[in-house]
């Protein structure tokens, strides 16, 4: 049986002549970095972003390549190709695509459809493992016990009162 080889991505960027998304990686077993240039054809200002990244995560010859790179990423950058084919600056597209991501506290989620809420959902869930402090992280502390200063008295409310207990 041959060993199945796995890929570890870097970097992930666009190239916007000719239109193509370039993947710096490293093969698990070596040291060397390598460059890989996924053209991207069949493409233009009206496209679907979401549907255009879903196809090369899912294309025979990438899909190794791209287990490492987040939908949400590949989404970015065919956004920015968009931005570029209709003739915005990278800046614009970057601002355009930074609020479409954003979460607004003040949103009533449980008006959104199935579709935006999983939008949401899958954007706060990549959010959580990028600030995520992990095990192997340098700055990683097991067990953190912090005392909380109590400058004026506490105000009580009523559902933390035993009931007939007057204060």
């Amino acid at each position: 049986a041959g060993t199945v080889m796995t890929y570890i991505a870097k970097k992930c960027g666009i190239c916007f002549q000719p239109p193509s998304i370039i993947l710096i990686y490293r093969e698990d077993n070596k040291d060397k970095t390598r460059q890989r240039i996924m053209p991207v054809r069949n493409f233009s200002k009206f496209s679907d972003c979401g549907l255009a990244a879903e196809q090369l995560k899912n294309n025979p010859r990438h899909k190794a390549y791209l287990e490492g790179v987040s939908l949400r990423q590949l989404k970015k950058l065919y956004s920015l190709l968009k931005g570029h084919l209709g003739g915005e600056s990278l800046a614009e597209s970057l601002e355009k695509f930074r609020q479409e991501e954003a979460i607004d506290p003040e949103e009533d989620m449980n008006k959104l459809d199935d579709k935006e809420l999983a939008k949401r959902k899958s954007i706060m869930d990549e959010l959580f493992e990028k600030n995520r402090k992990k095990k192997d992280d340098p700055d990683f502390i097991y067990d953190i016990e912090v005392e909380f200063p109590q400058d004026e008295q506490l105000e009580s409310c009523g559902w933390d009162m035993e009931s007939g207990e007057e204060i």
